[in-house]
């Protein structure tokens, strides 16, 4: 009776860890959503900024020749 009862109690012990690192994972992929997201909206002003930047360049003529 020994050995099922330990088997069990390992297998709920598998299984607890295995839900813990599963939030885990979960938590730090939200997270790393979140970072790529901000990057993206980072990354858009600044193409935006770049574009402004070019447009006023050439309407002023002011481009290197």
């Amino acid at each position: 009776m020994f050995w099922p009862m330990l088997a069990i109690a390992l297998g709920f012990c598998g299984l607890t860890v295995l839900g813990v690192l599963a939030v885990r994972v979960f938590v730090e992929a939200r997270r790393l959503g979140h970072q790529v997201a901000s990057t993206t909206r980072r990354i858009n002003q600044a193409a935006e900024e770049l574009e402004m930047a070019a447009t006023h360049l050439a309407k002023t003529g002011d481009a290197i020749r």
